[in-house]
């Protein structure tokens, strides 16, 4: 019997990580994921449970070493794993480079000499920071507001100095705005799907930020999943692409698809009035495109909103005391 191509997902038990896991064993891959559950959740793979193909190693990325058996007969390696979240990189910028910037250069250190096909990059669109233009192309200003943003991005150097330096076959997508089922639910406030989706579940008003004209670029996990894939199915090498959804959408828009009162409470700086992907070159280059519109994939995570029943609620007042330092750093 041929042996199963193996797969290595960083961050596998998270948001985008665990959809990326059941694209890969649907593919037919054996599949080991790398995850230190501070994010995380297993509970994100339990559908998976008993699947033999699946290895979930609890482990931190600064912990690894060349040798470990966990890396042998690796075919694929994708990285996602990070801590995320404005705030908390505020208030705790060390430990975002110790596990955005660390552990990605002691993982490419520890692949550095394995003979693996392809290394795919989790980057964020945050990079931009503030663009001048819009749609916004991989070569644009990169102006990081916050120290999420500069770990993200300076992970994404390492990977690409990497790449020049070791010819290590490696790739970089920038995420836009990902949204989905099974996105973060933790205590820290953040994503705006996990605010509002709890805020709906408990009847409570969706808190909008601004006057709710701003957009996004909400691009939906299942395309960004497939993103990774078709990336490290591709001959190219040390390219860094923009992901998202082809369009962007105001969050009262959002709000109305969703359904609900809303309150509005003052905008934040440091935060763009829009974010929108220019994805001609993953078009051109990759033949990637979104397949989800954005109704669509509210629809479907308004199927599974039982998933946040159990996030924090949050209201005015816990997020003024929630984005205190956000206002007093970024100001």
């Amino acid at each position: 019997m041929p042996q199963k191509t193996k797969a290595l997902v960083t961050g596998g038990c998270g948001f985008i990580g665990s959809h990326l896991v059941d694209l890969l064993l649907a593919e037919g891959f054996d599949v080991t994921v790398i995850d230190n559950l501070s994010t995380g959740r297993r509970e994100n793979l339990a559908h998976q449970a008993g699947n033999q193909h699946l290895h979930i190693v609890q482990t931190d990325l600064n912990d690894l070493y060349p040798e470990q058996d966990l890396f042998e007969g690796i075919d694929y390696v994708f990285h996602l794993a990070a801590l995320a979240d404005i705030v908390p990189s505020i208030e705790r910028p060390l430990d975002y480079h110790r596990a955005n910037v660390n552990g990605t250069a002691n993982l490419l250190a520890a692949l550095q000499h394995r003979p693996i096909k392809k290394f795919v990059y989790a980057a964020s669109s945050s990079c931009y920071g503030i663009p001048d233009r819009f749609p916004t192309a991989e070569t644009d200003d990169k102006r990081p507001q916050y120290p999420y943003a500069l770990t993200k991005y300076l992970a994404e150097q390492y990977v690409m100095h990497w790449g020049q330096v070791y010819q290590l076959p490696v790739m970089s997508l920038r995420l836009f705005n990902v949204y989905g089922p099974r996105s973060r639910t933790s205590g820290t406030y953040g994503a705006v799907f996990g605010v509002f989706l709890r805020q709906k579940l408990s009847g409570a008003p969706f808190t909008v930020v601004g006057d709710g004209k701003q957009t996004r670029d909400f691009t939906f996990v299942t395309d960004v999943a497939r993103a990774f894939w078709t990336a490290a199915r591709s001959p190219l090498r040390g390219e860094i692409f923009n992901v998202g959804s082809g369009g962007t959408y105001s969050i009262n828009l959002l709000t109305d698809l969703l359904g609900g009162e809303k309150v509005y409470i003052p905008k934040r700086p440091g935060e763009p009035d829009c974010t929108f992907a220019d994805i001609t070159k993953i078009r051109q280059l990759l033949g990637w495109e979104p397949r989800v519109s954005f109704a669509q994939g509210v629809e479907r995570i308004l199927q599974e909103i039982d998933y946040w029943r159990d996030a924090p609620l949050w209201d005015r007042d816990s997020i003024a005391a929630a984005t205190r330092s956000w206002f007093t750093y970024l100001s």
